[in-house]
């Protein structure tokens, strides 16, 4: 944040530079005074932009005790400010912009599209005023499309588009699909969409309702195990196309544990604690009932699934195990434990668990965990689980809670349990 603040001063610093205060005095209480005239506007220049290159990657090492290196790079979906300088009678949100005319020291207040926005008067020149297009502008259509500067001396509104920001999903109904399946995304920029796809597949999702921050949609039968959503949408007379920073996983193409409210592939309740198991009319992300994990207070219980008619074997094709747990009455940590994982499937303590075996779940809402398995059965990579550690065939997976002090009783709702590839 300092250096993205740096550099809009710099750049803001060399704007002036080039605007010049040549036609500017100081009035008794030291602040800018333009001339005396009714203002005008004869263009907009971007001076600074707002990107998102996913192109850049950034790379992250983990050391285990032992001494292992293991590194991880995603790619950069963070916005950057960068520098640039041309003329336009568009804007983004986030952006930096010169407003260039005549009579604009004196400037009292600027809008867009009738909303009033901050702007710093010591930035300003007689032939320029300097602003940024805050979130709060509204740029679904219809809009005036107008920037309006008051002076001392007049107004003058300037045509001036705000555009639409890229689709961004900030949350989802359901991350997890079937051939058919309704999902809801809320976000921002979803009024301007014209079309989606699966970007691993180029299968197009259906929309079926669309309002600027929900989406909902309707997922095709698909040959993709699990993709990102590529959206097209309009930005002013352009057709533009992004990717959601999201994965969405195919179900029908995953090892089932838990789904569609049932026990899949000759798994089971394998809890201490009763009552728990499949129950048809429990909470569900799916509308089919979930799996229930009793624990009772204080108990260092173990609750989850058990497969001891072949169990489940090593493949190291499987990159994620996904799930969806709805929380008790206050926060706990649940460990992941299995019969082939490093301390078994035993009670291992938070202490002694690693980051990938220990599981935050909030109270009371469904969280979606998406979990990354190592490349290797030897990997000692900690933010990685590795569930087949001692051995090629999984029996067991299942989630301890350790008892605290002052425990309640506390139950949980586990849906579409999942190994995807």
């Amino acid at each position: 944040m300092k250096q993205t603040n740096n550099l809009i001063k710099y750049l803001l610093s060399a704007v002036l530079l080039v605007i010049g205060f040549s036609s500017c005095k100081k009035d008794s209480n030291g602040q800018l005074e333009g001339s005396k005239g009714t203002p005008t506007i004869s263009s907009v220049r971007t001076i600074s932009k707002s990107v998102v290159d996913s192109s850049k990657t950034e790379t992250y090492t983990t050391i285990a005790s032992n001494g292992t290196s293991s590194s991880t790079t995603v790619s950069n979906y963070n916005p950057q400010i960068s520098a640039f300088d041309s003329t336009t009678t568009t804007g983004k949100l986030g952006n930096y912009y010169a407003a260039m005319g005549d009579h604009l020291g004196s400037a009292t207040k600027v809008m867009i599209n009738n909303v009033s926005i901050p702007f710093n008067r010591a930035l300003n020149s007689d032939n320029s005023v300097i602003f940024n297009i805050p979130s709060s502008i509204p740029y679904v259509q219809p809009q005036p499309n107008t920037l309006t500067i008051v002076t001392l001396y007049g107004t003058v509104t300037y045509s001036f588009t705000t555009l639409p920001p890229a689709p961004s999903i900030s949350a989802a109904s359901d991350y997890n699909f079937t051939s058919g399946t309704k999902i809801t995304l809320k976000g921002t920029g979803f009024s301007a969409v014209t079309a989606i796809k699966l970007r691993a597949s180029n299968e197009a999702v259906t929309i079926v309702t669309k309002a600027d921050t929900q989406l909902v949609v309707t997922m095709p039968k698909s040959t993709a195990t699990r993709s990102t959503l590529l959206f097209t949408y309009t930005s002013g007379s352009s057709t533009v196309q992004t990717a959601s920073g999201q994965e969405f996983v195919n179900i029908d193409l995953a090892y089932s544990i838990f789904t569609n409210g049932q026990y899949q592939n000759n798994w089971t309740n394998n809890s201490w604690a009763n009552p728990s198991g499949a129950t048809p009319t429990a909470p569900s992300i799916s509308g089919q009932g979930s799996f229930v994990a009793t624990y009772p207070a204080g108990g260092w219980q173990i609750e989850g699934f058990a497969n001891y008619s072949g169990g489940f074997k090593y493949d190291a094709s499987y990159k994620y195990l996904t799930f969806w747990v709805k929380g008790g009455t206050v926060d706990h940590t649940l460990v992941l434990v299995g019969d082939q994982m490093a301390g078994g499937d035993a009670q291992v303590q938070n202490a002694n668990a690693y980051a990938a075996q220990l599981i935050k779940v909030p109270a009371k809402v469904w969280t979606y965990f998406k979990i990354p398995l190592t490349t290797s059965q030897s990997s000692t990579n900690v933010n990685q689980l590795n569930y087949w550690a001692k051995g090629n065939t999984a029996t067991t997976l299942r989630f301890f809670l350790m008892g605290q002090s002052g425990d309640v009783n506390e139950t949980y709702y586990f849906d579409e349990v999942m190994f995807v590839k």
